[in-house]
């Protein structure tokens, strides 16, 4: 690099040493991230201690100014030093690359630390609301090792969930069965059927494979909880999820189900690649966790995850073009923002809470719909923000995902927005909070293993890993994003040949809930009968049947029948297929599909009919509450499955 210094020492120091202004607490603070940065390389004194040893330099540009100076003499002040003291990091190397080869780089460099030095006070102010008091890179394990677990109970609670329902929705008797779905899509397509629907039960499409399927699930998700072999335990969880979502054919068509997916084969780069949790004695009484280093690429592309799942959830409504929301090629209007409005009688499972809801105040409803947008569309940018502002980000996803959870039964997707929410705070976050002692596992694992040539070697695959899939899905990634932004985009050659790769994966998707608001309520309710002249209802365990009945809260469980009765109650049943088959499993009082209702009114002897009629439903106002006790009104609109019964 060429000496842009014309100032020398006599007496250099044997080390490069970067000369600071002692009073300036701006300094102060981003010196401890340039020290933790050059790793010994560099050694940093204050002026006030350091002048008298340099009597060359005078001490009026120590005080406007950082030098730093070179075991050679040569002396370097400003913008210029901070360059050539980051430069011992091979990292950053390019900033004094830059300063030395890019026109106007050093000009620009040099003004902007001219007014920084100017406003000393200011610039601390800003560095401290950014980011706190301590602006050093920031570590991770915290989040890390509370994200597994958190994981490793979705898993679990995902594995459970479908384990008490799987007979009746996909089993040899339920309403799609996994061994005539799967048999006929290899008679259909050949080959090309193992790589379009990768699933294990092509071993086998058995109850008892499918029970052990989940039953292994719930296994490797509980070594997950413990932290017993995490990236094996999440391969396990990946492949087990992956089949039984793609043998649950409409049954696991979910946002949910594959963001779970999506989420958990991040993870697998993201887990430190050991088998048994480790312990280290710090002090008497103390035992922390020592971990394998954070894999950073991972760690981006699960941050990544979370800004396209926020974001796109936002740009879809506006794009959608449903003046509930409003969008972007007109201005709000006085019929905007009044999503809310249906919302909360419409959505699929809706709780008691979300009855109050709806009696909320106009006002209040189209404030929490651009409340809404705020956080979906704005916030997800100060995920990539400095401490303060990124966790600012983290508290409103997580208060905008809690709200949403108390009005409506989404499964285990708030949950799993909320865990991926972890991700924002780290270890020193934690520590202003619980107090210093919660940066102990940071630094035991940075003392112990990171000095291990075994845990560098797992760290650079890990990486290499993290670094290979980023790659591969960023094109996807970014076509999901664009396509929120302009839904009629076609997409082109090479992403289609992409799409077409990882597609039957799940594990680089795009999201988007609620893009056009659903106004009205169709309810679809069953019925049976012995004659033919009298008909009884079938009641469901979750979904509105009974107007007197209060609705209820599942979450996280998902009762994957009853949020079918709702896609079909909108789309009729020659869109749903599976519904004949319902009808069928009903006449036959197939136990296995029975169960899942809430009660059915043949216990001992089938019907002879099944048919379903269509009712439109809606929440009751305040004062037919009070006078009626009914939570709903609805009335009859007309058949929606003709009268049925099996042949002799």
């Amino acid at each position: 690099m060429p000496n842009k210094s014309s100032l020398r020492v006599s007496n250099p120091p044997p080390t490069p040493l970067l000369i600071w202004d002692g009073e300036c607490d701006f300094c102060r603070l981003w010196i401890e991230r340039w020290r933790e940065i050059t790793g010994g390389k560099v050694n940093y004194a204050t002026f006030q201690e350091a002048a008298e040893r340099f009597p060359e330099v005078p001490v009026d540009q120590f005080t406007r100014a950082m030098a730093f100076i070179k075991p050679d003499g040569d002396v370097f002040f400003a913008a210029e030093a901070v360059y050539r003291s980051l430069a011992h990091r091979r990292s950053r190397r390019w900033l004094a690359w830059s300063y030395d080869r890019v026109p106007g780089f050093a000009a620009v460099s040099e003004t902007g630390y001219g007014f920084i030095a100017r406003h000393r006070n200011f610039a601390s102010t800003v560095t401290r609301l950014l980011w706190g008091n301590d602006v050093r890179r920031p570590t991770y394990f915290w989040a890390r090792r509370w994200f597994l677990r958190a994981l490793g109970t979705i898993y679990l609670i995902a594995f459970v969930s479908l384990w008490v329902q799987v007979d009746g929705l996909v089993g040899s008797d339920g309403m799609s069965p996994a061994n005539q779905f799967l048999p006929a899509v290899r008679a259909q397509i050949g080959p090309d059927a193992y790589s379009l629907l990768p699933t294990l039960c092509w071993f086998g499409q058995s109850d008892a494979f499918l029970h052990c399927l989940c039953g292994s699930g719930v296994l490797f998700s509980l070594l997950l909880i413990f932290g017993i072999a995490p990236a094996i335990s999440l391969v396990a969880l990946f492949v087990l999820y992956l089949s039984l979502t793609i043998s649950g054919q409409i049954f696991f068509n979910f946002q949910w189900d594959v963001l779970l997916l999506e989420a958990g084969f991040l993870s697998i780069f993201f887990a430190p690649w050991r088998l048994w949790p480790r312990e280290l004695s710090l002090r008497p009484g103390s035992t922390i966790p020592v971990t394998a280093p954070v894999s950073r690429t991972a760690l981006f592309l699960l941050k990544l995850l979370l800004f396209k799942l926020v974001l796109m959830s936002g740009v879809v409504k506006l794009t959608s073009g449903d003046n509930c929301w409003g969008w972007f090629d007109h201005s709000f209007h006085w019929n905007a923002l009044t999503a809310l409005d249906y919302h909360y009688w419409t959505q699929p499972l809706p709780t008691v809470f979300a009855w109050f809801a709806d009696k909320h105040p106009e006002w209040f409803k189209k404030f929490s719909v651009g409340f809404c947008l705020f956080v979906e569309i704005i916030v997800p940018f100060f995920i990539w923000a400095p401490r303060r502002v990124r966790l600012t980000a983290a508290g409103l996803l997580i208060f905008l995902q809690i709200a949403i959870a108390i009005t409506g039964n989404y499964c285990f997707f708030n949950l799993l927005t909320i865990v991926l929410c972890l991700l924002l705070i780290d270890d020193a976050s934690v520590a202003a909070v619980v107090g210093r002692g919660s940066q102990a596992p940071a630094v035991a694992a940075s003392l112990c293993d990171a000095r291990t040539f075994r845990a560098a070697k797992r760290l650079l695959i890990a990486n290499f890993a993290a670094i290979i899939v980023l790659v591969i899905t960023m094109p996807l990634n970014g076509w999901h994003i664009y396509s929120a932004l302009q839904p009629q985009a076609n997409l082109k050659q090479p992403i289609r040949f992409l799409y077409e790769q990882l597609q039957p994966f799940y594990i680089a998707n795009g999201y988007g809930l609620f893009r056009v608001m659903t106004k009205e309520r169709p309810e679809i309710q069953v019925e049976g009968s012995a004659d033919g002249i009298d008909w009884v209802a079938y009641e469901f365990k979750w979904k509105p049947g009974d107007v007197n009945r209060a609705p209820r809260w599942c979450a996280p469980h998902q009762p994957r029948l009853d949020w079918q009765m709702w896609f079909a109650a909108l789309g009729g049943p020659r869109q749903e297929q599976w519904f004949g088959n319902f009808v069928v499993r009903l006449l036959e009082n197939e136990p296995s599909v029975t169960r899942l209702l809430a009660r059915n009114p043949f216990p001992d002897k089938p019907p002879k009919y099944v048919r379903a009629v269509l009712f439109k439903y809606q929440f009751t106002t305040s004062e037919e509450h009070r006078t009626t006790g009914a939570w709903w009104k609805r009335r009859e609109i007309g058949e929606f499955f003709p009268e049925a019964s099996l042949r002799p």
